[in-house]
C-alpha cells in the first residue's frame, strides 16, 4: 500500500482537539454511567463498518483488556443473530450502525431511536451519539491516511 499524507500529523493542533473531544466524551459517558465495555463494542462495530483496521485493532484489544470474550468480539458483525448481547448493547449497536450508515439511509429510523431512548437515559443516549460521531471521525481520518496497523506484541 502506498504511503499517504496524514492530516493528523500535518495539522496536529486539530488532531489534538479531536483527541481532547474524544476524552471529554469518554468522561461524559463514564459520568452518565455507561459501561466502558459497551463503548468498546460500539467503537469496534463502527470501525468494522468503516473498514478502519487501525481503530478496530485498538478497540478490540481494549475490549479484551476490559474482559471482553473472544467469542463476542468475533460475533460482533452478526450481533443481531447472536444471543450473546444484552438488550442495551443491541440498542447501542443498532444506533451506531444507523448513524454510521446515515449517508446511505439518510436517517436514524424511529424504531432504532425509540429503542435507544428506552434503553438509555438522556445523558447516556447523548454520550452514545457523541461516541459514535467521534469514532466515525477517527475512522475517516485513519482510512483516508491508510494509517498502518501496529505490529502485534510478541
Amino acid at each position: 500500500m502506498s504511503t499517504r499524507i496524514s492530516p493528523g500529523r500535518i495539522l496536529s493542533d486539530q488532531r489534538t482537539h479531536l483527541i481532547e473531544l474524544y476524552e471529554s466524551v469518554q468522561k461524559a459517558a463514564a459520568d452518565a454511567g455507561l459501561d466502558p465495555l459497551l463503548l468498546e463494542l460500539l467503537k469496534s462495530r463502527v470501525s468494522q463498518i468503516n473498514g478502519c483496521a487501525f481503530c478496530l485493532d485498538m478497540h478490540a484489544r481494549e475490549a479484551r483488556e476490559l474482559g471482553e470474550t473472544e467469542r463476542r468480539i468475533y460475533l460482533l458483525p452478526a450481533w443481531r443473530e447472536a444471543p450473546d448481547y444484552t438488550e442495551q448493547e443491541r440498542a447501542a449497536l443498532a444506533l451506531a450502525e444507523a448513524m454510521t450508515r446515515i449517508g446511505q439511509t439518510q436517517d436514524v429510523p424511529d424504531d432504532v431511536y425509540e429503542e435507544a431512548t428506552r434503553a438509555f437515559t438522556e445523558q447516556q443516549y447523548a454520550a452514545l451519539v457523541w461516541a459514535v460521531t467521534i469514532m466515525n471521525s477517527f475512522n475517516r481520518l485513519n482510512v483516508t491516511a491508510r494509517t498502518p496497523v501496529p505490529e502485534p506484541a510478541r
